[in-house]
């Protein structure tokens, strides 16, 4: 992470995907292993506590061992070492269970899928911010009257409350979306070696099932070593998301300068200055959701890229994945929770979008003007909005409750 990358995502993002977090949703799937492996009979009670005990981050040397990961091509070799290491002084007869019938993809695919449910969930939390607050803006202005723009000209009249309605439709899609792909995406991972959890004979589906439950994740139907649609398509999902933020920040950007001035992002100390002229009032909301619509595309086909992966297990190809997938969900979680800081004090100039349509009308020919400015156009785009509202907010209602009810069943 640079430093340049540092603004353009959240604190809490960057820390799900940082060294300590990710080693500590390693050590939890390895306690979990261990747990379910003692229930179903593959190892004994006695080595499965040894082993729990020891999976507990404090107890590790987190940069020895993101350092020697480069030498052996994977974070899971130097934990393993280490935790066997720590195990064996305890119980050495434990040993040999550490990671049993495991392999190094099963962990950090697991690990990937708990640090993901964290940042999906602020990421969900935000776009929920930021659908309330178009939701309301689009209720309150629908019927104000603005110019609307084709091609970066000006065209004929609508309502602001319509644009609105135009932002907000997308976000709640992709909760919709985001909770369904989630929903399929977020599977434990568990094969071995080759994928047929040989050395754990005919208990490997009741392990799986038990591993699963206890990290509260979806047990899979077959291991996905290779099989990443359901994970890209998760990924996918975030950069249509951020597409939309684009979109939004796009156009507030535009409405922003100067010589429109129709809305602005909320002001508040220290926030959108500049170095050098005290009168300017940048966006920076909309900068950071135009960031990252500009990185997003790159990681997602990244990630569509590396599908092809080679047999059982890839070479290059899931390593790449991993390296793409921080960063497309930084983007997703500053894009989102940058928008979620200005749409709700988003400040709207009704008087300066009416004014911008006067001036244009006063140009146009009388028949022109008629005919692209009549009241009557405007009194329709406020019937198109509250039409539009009404459905809007139905679905935001019926994704809010099922969101809330898969929340409360993965608490349970």
């Amino acid at each position: 992470m640079s430093i340049f990358e540092g603004f353009l995502s959240t604190p809490e993002s960057l820390e799900a995907f940082s060294e300590r977090p990710f080693l500590a949703a390693m050590l939890r799937f390895e306690a979990s292993l261990a747990r379910a492996q003692a229930r179903a009979g593959l190892i004994p009670d006695s080595a499965a506590q040894t082993i729990v005990e020891h999976c507990k981050i404090e107890l590790f040397d987190v940069s020895q061992i993101v350092r020697d990961s480069g030498r052996a091509g994977t974070l899971a070799i130097p934990l393993m070492k280490s935790l066997k290491e720590k195990v064996g002084l305890s119980n050495p007869e434990a040993v040999r269970f550490v990671h049993f019938g495991s392999t190094s993809q099963d962990v950090i695919d697991t690990a990937s899928a708990l640090v993901t449910r964290d940042a999906l969930a602020l990421v969900q939390a935000d776009v929920q911010t930021c659908i309330d607050a178009l939701l309301a803006l689009a209720e309150r202005h629908a019927a104000d009257p603005i110019l609307a723009r084709t091609l970066l000209q000006p065209a004929s009249v609508t309502s602001f409350g319509l644009k609105c309605a135009g932002w907000v439709a997308p976000l709640i899609r992709s909760q919709q979306r985001l909770q369904v792909a989630a929903a399929n995406a977020l599977c434990a991972q568990l094969g071995g070696a080759v994928g047929t959890l040989a050395q754990m004979k005919s208990q490997g589906s009741e392990v799986i099932a038990l591993l699963a439950a206890d990290l509260q994740l979806k047990a899979p139907m077959a291991t996905w070593h290779t099989q990443r649609d359901e994970w890209v398509a998760l990924g996918c999902e975030l950069g249509l998301l951020v597409g939309s933020f684009g979109k939004i920040a796009r156009d507030i950007s535009l409405m922003g300068q100067f010589e429109v001035n129709e809305v602005s992002e909320p002001t508040e100390p220290g926030r959108g200055g500049s170095s050098a002229m005290p009168h300017k009032r940048n966006p920076i909301a909309c900068m950071v959701a135009l960031v990252a619509a500009q990185r997003a595309p790159q990681r997602v086909a990244a990630l569509l890229a590396a599908m092809p992966q080679e047999h059982e297990r890839a070479l290059s190809h899931w390593q790449t994945e991993l390296a793409e997938w921080p960063g497309l969900l930084m983007s997703a979680q500053g894009s989102a929770h940058a928008m979620a800081q200005a749409l709700p004090g988003l400040q709207v100039d009704t008087a300066r979008m009416l004014t911008n349509l006067q001036a244009l009308r006063a140009l146009l020919p009388a028949e022109a003007a008629d005919e692209w400015f009549s009241p009557a156009l405007a009194l329709h785009a406020a019937e198109v909005t509250r039409t539009q509202l009404k459905a809007l907010n139905a679905l935001n209602t019926i994704q809010s409750a099922e969101r809330s009810k898969t929340n409360t069943k993965a608490k349970t």
